[in-house]
């Protein structure tokens, strides 16, 4: 079984969403998620700590396989980074806020509001802040376990917080067993 996920589809369903406060713009998102792809996306409201490439900001995991991931991703303060560089295509929806990103040689940077879709080809690599409170619905498709050494390698090198290496390895797991149980890499 191939991607399950339509980068397409998870723009319009959270383009839908825009503008209301956030608690109901999430449960809205993750409703029309669980309509539109059904047994595919976890039942949780976990709030898990991120911290990966100098950024720290908060992500929900709403799907995780080998090849897929879905999560709600952000901060109510703003934060700054690195996006890492991976066999995976990154889709970052803005919901609300704005994230501002550069690739190496750019002198100019590149703006995204509500309802834009960034896309971080496979392979490639930018810098990135969202300056305020920014909050996306992100998808990426690829090889999901070549990125989980980025997004975990700050608790080694920096927050030595353990407690999000847990939880984020315990919803990748949960997520990608269940993914396997239904014959979905």
């Amino acid at each position: 079984m191939g991607y399950i996920f339509d980068p397409e589809v998870l723009h319009d369903i959270a383009r839908r969403a825009i503008g209301q406060p956030k608690e109901p713009m999430f449960a809205q998102i993750r409703r029309e998620l669980r309509q539109t792809y059904p047994g595919f996306v976890m039942e949780t409201d976990e709030w898990i700590f991120s911290n990966a490439g100098g950024a720290m900001g908060a992500m929900q995991v709403l799907h995780c396989s080998v090849t897929e991931y879905v999560i709600f991703f952000g901060t109510p303060i703003g934060t700054e980074g690195h996006t890492g560089r991976f066999a995976a295509t990154d889709y970052f929806m803005i919901l609300e806020g704005e994230q501002w990103a550069f690739s190496e040689g750019a002198l100019e940077k590149e703006v995204y509001r509500p309802g834009d879709m960034h896309v971080l080809d496979r392979g490639a690599a930018q810098a990135y802040r969202m300056p305020g409170e920014c909050w996306a619905l992100e998808y990426a498709r690829g090889w999901i376990p070549l990125m989980l050494p980025f997004g975990l390698a700050d608790v080694f090198s920096s927050t030595l917080d353990f407690d999000p290496l847990y939880r984020t390895m315990r919803a990748f797991t949960k997520g990608a067993v269940s993914s396997l149980m239904q014959g979905k890499l």
